[in-house]
């Protein structure tokens, strides 16, 4: 089940606020656990088991790192053990037959693929839950000593599935005591209703536009047709899982949930370093906070910093896909970053703004071709279409097509970009906001009534 779907929308998420509503205070998060693993549920049932076995056993871990008399050492090795779990859970189903089919390659071998389909949402919910271990270890959080509570912090269902990836710390207040009042539930529906509208009518719709070139021989694309794919790529995949965000945000607001933003306008950065404080901000706090940081960060030395972002960013494509692609594409973004820090921000600052921007969206637009493409040999004839070596000319009568018939959506998403980026709030008036969303709202509907394009990017992850 996902957020943007008639389903959900006019059955589950109805359900869930009644009962949220009319529950009392002492039952409330027994509720929400319970449409919690029914949304969990609905596509692989089979796969709440693995999701109950992580949660008592970081539950059961999370009690022991405060039992009284313990060595440090011991409470390392309890942490120690509860990562190799959760971690040794997310490879075997995520990248077990990755490892096994580059080992038959290397080896000759012949061993079987595992070929089990990925538990929804586990790279998010496994994260997740080693950052609560570590919060307990490290004492910024104390551990919860109610197995319903810590268990709908896990399974929480509007975060779930794409995130944004919640750090025990920020919620368990929320999950002890949490109120929603009419101003916090309007601004959660208006917050909804945004992501929605993102989801349905602008990402789906660019991604039909990808779908259309990337469909196309890669050995024959012309070279404006490409870059006007990979340009439809990017918006797609921004308003893919910012609209996702988006809903995930409002949901948790209705249900008296504040979680942190995910994004903040990340097409507007003028550079690489800039980007990735914008974009997926929790996935990169997380990797600084958990991993960065604990390797020595930048206190060690230039060599060791270089060697600390390079394992940051190779895990971080990794832990996108079990793919080669994304692993290029995490090491990619590494050496840029590198780059940035000790030379490239420099020279950047000497540059004009409209330079600096550019710079950086042609170095994302070049990224999301390593994302978009598992197979690599249409990855490496892509990029030859994108540099014009193909030996074919820029653009044909096809390519004005495409152009011709998507020239309003193009505009669109750009001014929505551009919106986004500068519209303030505290001018907005209420009635006009409120025709804003409900024209929104039917115009989404509409769309989904009658569509039969509605993937999600990041639902695979």
């Amino acid at each position: 089940m996902v957020f943007s779907s008639l389903l959900f929308l006019f059955l589950f998420l109805p359900a869930v606020l009644i009962c949220n509503f009319l529950s009392p205070w002492r039952i409330k998060n027994a509720v929400l656990l319970f449409f919690s693993l029914l949304f969990y549920a609905w596509g692989e049932p089979v796969y709440i088991v693995i999701m109950l076995l992580s949660t008592v056993t970081d539950f059961s871990f999370g009690l022991l790192l405060e039992k009284a008399g313990l060595s440090d050492r011991r409470r390392k090795a309890i942490v120690a053990l509860s990562i190799i779990v959760n971690l040794a859970l997310l490879s075997y189903f995520k990248y077990a037959d990755f490892l096994i089919e580059n080992l038959n390659a290397w080896l000759g071998t012949e061993v079987p693929l595992r070929e089990l389909p990925l538990p929804i949402g586990i790279s998010f919910y496994t994260f997740q839950s080693i950052s609560y271990i570590i919060d307990v270890y490290r004492g910024t959080s104390k551990a919860q000593r109610n197995w319903l509570d810590f268990a709908t912090f896990v399974a929480l269902f509007p975060q779930l599935v794409a995130g944004p990836i919640v750090q025990y710390s920020s919620v368990a207040e929320q999950l002890r005591h949490r109120k929603v009042d009419s101003a916090m539930f309007a601004q959660g529906i208006r917050r909804f209703i945004k992501g929605l509208a993102k989801k349905v009518l602008l990402a789906n719709n660019s991604g039909l536009l990808w779908h259309a070139v990337s469909g196309m021989d890669t050995g024959a694309l012309l070279a404006l047709t490409a870059w006007l794919g990979i340009l439809a790529f990017a918006f797609q995949i921004y308003f893919d899982f910012s609209g996702y965000s988006d809903m995930a945000i409002g949901l948790g607001l209705m249900l008296g949930f504040r979680f942190n933003e995910n994004f903040n306008r990340p097409y507007s950065a003028q550079s690489m370093t800039d980007f990735w404080r914008r974009w997926h901000i929790s996935l990169g706090t997380w990797f600084r906070d958990y991993l960065y940081i604990p390797l020595g960060g930048n206190r060690r030395g230039r060599s060791i910093q270089v060697r600390n972002i390079l394992i940051v960013w190779t895990l971080t494509g990794i832990w996108h896909g079990a793919s080669w692609n994304f692993l290029i594409w995490g090491v990619y973004f590494g050496v840029i970053l590198i780059f940035e820090k000790w030379v490239g921000l420099r020279l950047l600052a000497r540059l004009p703004r409209p330079l600096r921007h550019g710079y950086a969206l042609l170095l994302i637009l070049i990224g999301w071709v390593f994302f978009a493409f598992d197979d690599l040999s249409a990855m490496g004839t892509f990029f030859l279409a994108l540099s014009a070596r193909n030996g074919l000319p820029l653009a044909d009568t096809e390519t004005g097509y495409l152009l011709y018939t998507n020239l309003i959506l193009l505009v669109v998403l750009v001014l929505t970009i551009v919106v986004e980026k500068s519209r303030n709030p505290r001018t907005e008036r209420p009635y006009l906001m409120l025709l804003y969303h409900g024209v929104l709202f039917l115009f989404s509907i509409a769309y989904l009534v009658d569509a039969t394009f509605n993937p999600f990017l990041y639902f695979r992850f």
